[in-house]
Formats: structure tokens, C-alpha cells, sequence
């Protein structure tokens, strides 16, 4: 196990057991009491909180509605509802045992029995509709396109957006995507777990024409048992690790990190360059050799390359997949990439510096509690757990501080929308625009960034160490006169996190 990266995200005393509990159902960390009659069904039991203890939830009681009251209701904002799909794929979420690369055979969650799941390719402009059925997954199943600004019908989060699929259910979502990018799809109920145990696949959006790069897309997965380290395992859509391909041939390789900790990436045997993050393109990128790429959880980052070439995960000697060579083992000490001056300024929709519409603040942190005189750990947003909605105009600008007051690293998420990273600690972005759905945030750090409120609903913006949201570090972006007529908690079968 990788203990120094595994101690950035979960105190030391806890690291260990919290992550191996919450892949296979037992919780290691007391969840804030949600509501007297609808308690999540995997809290610890009540008890008096200690007096140092974030107060409690407010977004996920178990009969309470998140959102501003208002006209227009998220099961209203959908994608076309009418015409035939340009693409259509269905997706069966199922119960499986896998074989890892290593020999380990897991218990497993799946989609159409495999993990992860498949590939799902589609053009921009194109109807896209997906059908998820659920054969046997007994907590639920959603589908989230993490990083893909969706209408909020289609974002797939239980109590949120729509009610968490049962066994014996389905769903259908349908959208049409004009982002052009590298982005996933993972189960946003009972995440923590589920998303761990394998419901989890890339999605990736092609330009509308022209022929794009050889390529593959890498998904960087930890898998669990209890008792067992944490195998670190490099899936791919197809089901193919290693890429035969001729010397001389351009690729491109698309990185996304699966888990709830950082990853650390590189590419040997040539330059590269970063070519997009999350799921955007980088403006003029220069030649890089060696450096480490460190890609917050939830994640993306595109390379181009010459091939031959090894694409490797560098925690704890991970895997590494070669392309027209045998895959080497990379030095593990390169310097780190910074996106914050990489690449050439290009063009902005608005000014960095504003006017802003609105100002927003998020103070991230972690407290030590006694509960039932057994340590405990919360990690807040503003000193809750489950904060208040933050409350904007549809058409508003605006900017958010997050700092980090807290001993680990928070890798925020925020739904529907991509921000621009305007500052980090007070030094001005001044490489490429560098837009991000996940911004990881270290501590003692602080990041200004900005987005335009234009994709109206219910939001959620969460920690992407799942673990830590599952814990309380969920907030919701709540457009005025937008509310949601969907719960959270066991009485509605809803437990996103």
C-alpha cells in the first residue's frame, strides 16, 4: 500500500480500515444523524454527538426536498424527450465475480458484467440515449456523467435529480453532447461504495467530423477486499491493456483516475505533450519529458505521444501499459506538472477580472470528534456537513474562493458546469485557460475560479474522495427557482453519496 498518498486523504488512525469498509458495505466513518425516522441504512447507530461535532445535515434529511422553491421543477429540465436516438446504447448493471490481472477474483459490481464498464463512444451534436437496467444490484443504481454538462434531468444523482433504479428497474437518459473531451460514467448511489466496487466506464465525445488520433482510453481503478492491499489495476473500454502499434505512429492516450485518491501518471521512452484536461483542450501545449502528471480523483487528462512509448501509473510501482514496446517501469521523481502556466493564453467568454455576479466562499476542513468515545473524523464544507445550497441567477458570473483549512486533500466537484481556475494562493493562472470539473485542492492551499450560471437546476458539488463526501462534504448549486421533488435517505431508497 501506498501510505503516504493513502494519509493525504484519510488520517492515519482510520486510512486503512475506512477504505476497505466502505468498498464492501461496512461504514468506518459515523455519518452526521440525517433524519430521526429515515437514518442512512449504513450509519452507526445514533448517539449524542460530541460538542466539537459539525452541526447536522441539512440537504439530505430523509424527507426534505433540496432547492429553492420556486416555478420549475429538475424532473422538468430534461434533455429532447422526442425523435429517435442518433446512438443508442443500454446498459445492465449486475452482480459478478472478476479475475484481475494479479489472480485476485473479486466480488463486483458491474455493467453488462464487466469492470469497467463498456466504452461508450459518440460524436457532438448526436441524440444520445442510454438505457440502464439494474438485474441484481441491491443498493440501486444510477448512471452520472461525470465531468459532461448534462441537462440536470439526465445527471444521474439519486435524490437529486431522480430516484435511484431498484433491481428489476430501468432508466432511460438522453441528452446531446457539445463538449468534445475525455469523460466517464459512474453509479451516484451508495457511490462511496459502489463506484469502488466497479460501476464505473468511459465515455468519450468525438469532434462531429474528421478522423481523431490512434489512441486508448486508461482508467486507473483501485480495487479492495478486506484484509488485502489495494491492487491498483489500468482498465480499458475494450478490454485490451496492451497496444501493439507501429514506431512513428502519433497517439493520443486518455488518462481518467476512477478512484476517490490522487493518481500519478506519466509517459517514458518520448516527449509528450498534455493535450486536454478534463475533458478540454489545452491552448499551444509545449513538450514535456518526464514530468508527473497527478490527476485528482474523478480526473482527466489527454496525452499525445510518438510511439514507441509506456504510459505508467507511478503509486506504489502501478502498472504500466506499453505502445509498440514492452512497458517499462518510469523513475518515480520526474518533476510535477503544473497546468496553472502551461500552454499559451487563449480566448476567455468573460474576464478574469469581472465583474462578478455573485461571491461565493467554500472553507473546507476536518474534525476530530468522539463518538460513542471512539475517535471520529468529519470533513465540512463552511463547518457542516451537508451545507446549505449556495444560491445563484441563471445568467450570473461567478466567482468561488475554496480554501482548505483541513489536514487532507479535497478533490472538488462540482456538477453541470466547468470553472476556470483564475488564481491558486494568490498567483494568477497564466498558461492555457485551464478549466476543470474536479480542482484539487491541498492543504493550506486556496483556488479562486469562476463559471457563468447557464445550465440551470439542482446541482451537486461534492469532495470526489467519495469516502469524504459520503462523510458530509456535499453542498448543492441551487438555481433560484429551481427545486427538486426527489429525497434522499432510506425512506425514498435514495443515499447518493
Amino acid at each position: 500500500m501506498d501510505t503516504p498518498r493513502l494519509r493525504r486523504t484519510l488520517p492515519s488512525a482510520l486510512a486503512t480500515a475506512a477504505v476497505a469498509a466502505l468498498a464492501f458495505g461496512i461504514s468506518a466513518v459515523a455519518f452526521a444523524d440525517r433524519d430521526a425516522g429515515h437514518r442512512d441504512e449504513h450509519a452507526a447507530p445514533p448517539a449524542a454527538a460530541a460538542p466539537s461535532a459539525p452541526s447536522a445535515d441539512h440537504g439530505h434529511a430523509g424527507h426534505g426536498a433540496i432547492g429553492v422553491a420556486g416555478g420549475r421543477s429538475v424532473a422538468d429540465l430534461t434533455g429532447p424527450r422526442e425523435g429517435a436516438a442518433d446512438v443508442r446504447f443500454a446498459l445492465t448493471a449486475r452482480t459478478a465475480q472478476l479475475a484481475l490481472d494479479s489472480g485476485l477474483r473479486v466480488d463486483a459490481l458491474t455493467f453488462d458484467g464487466t469492470a469497467p464498464g463498456p466504452e461508450l463512444r459518440v460524436r457532438a451534436g448526436q441524440l444520445v440515449e442510454v438505457v440502464l437496467r439494474n438485474a441484481d444490484v441491491a443498493e440501486g443504481v444510477t448512471l452520472h456523467w461525470h465531468g459532461l454538462d448534462v441537462p440536470n434531468a439526465e445527471d444521474g444523482v439519486a435524490g437529486v435529480t431522480q430516484d435511484a433504479v431498484p433491481p428489476g428497474g430501468d432508466h432511460v437518459y438522453r441528452f446531446r453532447p457539445d463538449q468534445v473531451g475525455t469523460f466517464w460514467y459512474h453509479s451516484h448511489q451508495d457511490s462511496a461504495r459502489t463506484v469502488h466496487r466497479g460501476l464505473y466506464g468511459a465515455l468519450v465525445v468525438e469532434p462531429a467530423a474528421g478522423a481523431p488520433l490512434p489512441e486508448a482510453v486508461l482508467l486507473g481503478h483501485s480495487w479492495l477486499r478486506p484484509g488485502t492491499e489495494p491492487v491498483l489495476a489500468i482498465g480499458t473500454g475494450d478490454g485490451r491493456v496492451r497496444r501493439d502499434v507501429p514506431a512513428g505512429t502519433r497517439m493520443r492516450a486518455r488518462l481518467v483516475n476512477t478512484d476517490s485518491l490522487t493518481q500519478t501518471w506519466t509517459v517514458a521512452g518520448t516527449p509528450f505533450t498534455v493535450a486536454a484536461i478534463d475533458g478540454t483542450d489545452v491552448h499551444g501545449p509545449s513538450p514535456l519529458d518526464g514530468e508527473r502528471l497527478r490527476i485528482p480523483a474523478g480526473g482527466r487528462v489527454d496525452v499525445e505521444f510518438t510511439a514507441p512509448a509506456t504510459v505508467a501509473l507511478l503509486d506504489g510501482a502501478g502498472p504500466a501499459v506499453g505502445f509498440g514496446t514492452e512497458p517499462v517501469q518510469p523513475p518515480a521523481d520526474g518533476p510535477v506538472f503544473d497546468p496553472l502556466a502551461y500552454g499559451a493564453p487563449g480566448p476567455l467568454p468573460f474576464p478574469v477580472s469581472g465583474p462578478f455576479d455573485r461571491e461565493l466562499e467554500q472553507v473546507l476542513d476536518t474534525v476530530r470528534t468522539l463518538r460513542r468515545g471512539i475517535p471520529d473524523v468529519a470533513w465540512t464544507i463552511n463547518g457542516e456537513r451537508h451545507p446549505a445550497p449556495a444560491v445563484v441567477t441563471e445568467g450570473e458570473l461567478v466567482r468561488v474562493r475554496i480554501r482548505n483549512d483541513g489536514d487532507d486533500a479535497h478533490p472538488m466537484h462540482l456538477h453541470g458546469h466547468h470553472v476556470l481556475v483564475l488564481s491558486r494562493d494568490g498567483v494568477p493562472a497564466t498558461g492555457s485557460p485551464w478549466w476543470a470539473d474536479t480542482v484539487e485542492v491541498e492543504p493550506g492551499e486556496e483556488f479562486e475560479v469562476a463559471f457563468r450560471a447557464d445550465n440551470p437546476g439542482v446541482w451537486m458539488d461534492h469532495c470526489h474522495n467519495l469516502a469524504h463526501a459520503a462523510a458530509g462534504m456535499v453542498l448543492h448549486l441551487s438555481y433560484e427557482g429551481v427545486s427538486t421533488p426527489f429525497s434522499a435517505g432510506t425512506g425514498a431508497g435514495n443515499t447518493p453519496e
